[in-house]
């Protein structure tokens, strides 16, 4: 799991500032009691974070292991402040080739969210500063993209530099 977490972060260009874990059931449903009290929910940590009797050592669980557990599904959160949850489905199966990087980014319609944006809530509030000049946000937010992404270039949203992030995920 902890190569997974790696190609999370480089399909969205983060920099693994922040804490993260795997689950296999959304982090985000509702609860329901077992006998009258609440189920502990298991979930993968790197092992040196791994600190309540729920908690699992990342190190130690496959991708097929955790998708199996979730009956076919699991989730992964990053930046536990931003939540940024993803779905993880096994869609289909290749043979492993040794000349073949371990993930490849072949589709997307948007570039992931900068690092440190403030969640769903936080981001859209940059990105509709960011599209409006007369926002009185703009050059706040425009200053603040530039230091996080280094370019002093607009930021446009739905661009993904495909080459950048596979060249990254060679590299894993």
């Amino acid at each position: 799991m902890s190569q997974v977490h790696q190609v999370l972060q480089a399909a969205f260009t983060w920099e693994d500032a922040h804490l993260h874990r795997f689950v296999v059931t959304d982090p985000f449903a509702p609860l329901r009691p077992v006998d009258g009290e609440f189920p502990e929910v298991p979930q993968w940590l790197p092992a040196q974070q791994c600190e309540e009797p729920g908690d699992r050592p990342e190190e130690e669980c496959s991708l097929d292991q955790l998708l199996a557990l979730g009956s076919g599904e699991a989730f992964y959160e990053y930046d536990f402040g931003d939540s940024w949850l993803h779905r993880l489905e096994l869609v289909s199966r290749r043979a492993a080739d040794e000349d073949s990087p371990p993930a490849r980014l072949i589709d997307g319609a948007r570039r992931g969210p900068l690092e440190d944006s403030g969640g769903f809530a936080g981001y859209e509030e940059i990105m509709d500063a960011l599209a409006d000049l007369a926002h009185p946000g703009h050059d706040e937010c425009s200053g603040w993209v530039a230091d996080i992404t280094g370019s002093a270039e607009r930021f446009d949203p739905a661009f993904v530099d495909f080459p950048s992030v596979n060249r990254a995920l060679d590299e894993i």
